[in-house]
């Protein structure tokens, strides 16, 4: 039995951070239920692989929530967990805010800067959350990889929020309304930094021993070894235990060429190889497709089109279009 098995979560987000944090629901046992505007979420089209992985295996309803939020209220009142990300006001203008569902509903809005505050209705998708949050410093005009605001910031401090609040539930019987900011928590993770850090640039190359480096073959070899006795052995493995030496000079450039110039001597699956069995803390740059070998976990399922499931929730609700003759 998985931890959430018999909890139904109706989701009416659009968009990456609440397929990310219905997806992690999904997998803990929990039954999704997607809400899609008439055509499907806007994501089947701009990014359909990312639909596929992140939506395959929810129920799809379709429902204009213009002129029938009738049957999307309908679904909320069945639900334990409702997700929505629209701007605030919206939901309510829609017809399914908060207000008037059960009490022990747990109704969670994912956001860009929350429901107060001079900015809350302010547009924004993740890199805007992470240049307002200040977790772009060190490295704009370099754009991050990661959606860190989309998936971190709202999707699992979503998931994080409702977990305890299901938990609350439990002992109280009592539902929470939670609204997430995906700027607000995106600052969270890097608030501990505004103090100053240990070293200058410390996270983005200004440790030696904290980078990332060119091997013969075009590749690259991760190294991240700031504890003194993993350096060490990596300069012995890198047959110059002396470089051990200069962990923290402050001539941290000086010792990076000297790493470089030895990195540089071997090819990425030899390093892997000498670096095998050893405290080093080095490791690859692989690819997606490289790091999926190794630890993919998804199982890919087959995703339904959109509204697949309207028809026998309406049933459900006694709501049907057929029994209408619509």
């Amino acid at each position: 039995m998985q931890p959430l098995e018999g909890i139904l979560v109706v989701d009416f987000t659009r968009l990456l951070p609440g397929a990310y944090a219905s997806r992690e629901l999904r997998r803990l046992g929990a039954r999704v239920v997607r809400v899609e505007p008439p055509g499907g979420d806007p994501m089947r089209v701009s990014a359909p692989a990312w639909d596929l992985r992140l939506r395959a295996g929810t129920e799809s309803v379709v429902c204009d929530l213009t002129t029938d939020d009738e049957f999307a209220r309908a679904l909320c009142m069945l639900a334990d967990v409702v997700l929505e990300g629209f701007r605030p006001g919206v939901a309510e203008r829609l017809g399914i805010g908060p207000r008037g569902l059960p009490d022990s509903l747990v109704y969670c809005s994912i956001t860009g800067f929350g429901d107060e505050g001079p900015h809350r209705l302010r547009a924004g998708h993740d890199l805007n959350y992470l240049g307002w949050a200040g977790a772009l410093e060190d490295t704009a005009p370099g754009i991050p990889p990661v959606q860190v605001a989309d998936l971190a910031a709202g999707a699992l401090g979503a998931v994080t929020e409702v977990l305890a609040a299901l938990l609350e539930r439990e002992r109280t019987g009592g539902g929470r309304r939670i609204v997430v900011s995906m700027t607000h928590r995106s600052h969270d993770l890097v608030a501990h930094r505004v103090g100053g850090d240990p070293v200058r640039r410390t996270l983005t190359g200004g440790l030696a021993c904290y980078r990332i480096y060119r091997t013969a073959d075009d590749r690259f070899l991760t190294v991240g070894a700031l504890e003194p006795k993993f350096f060490g052995r990596l300069c012995e493995l890198l047959d110059r235990p002396e470089l051990a030496d200069q962990h923290y000079d402050a001539d941290q450039e000086a010792l990076a060429d000297e790493l470089a110039a030895l990195i540089e001597r071997r090819t990425l699956a030899e390093w892997l190889d000498r670096f095998e069995g050893e405290d080093v803390c080095a490791g690859p740059v692989w690819t997606r497709t490289e790091a999926a070998r190794a630890f993919g976990t998804q199982r890919t399922r087959e995703l339904v089109p959109p509204g697949a499931h309207t028809e026998p929730w309406r049933r459900e609700l006694g709501m049907s279009e057929t029994e209408r003759g619509g």
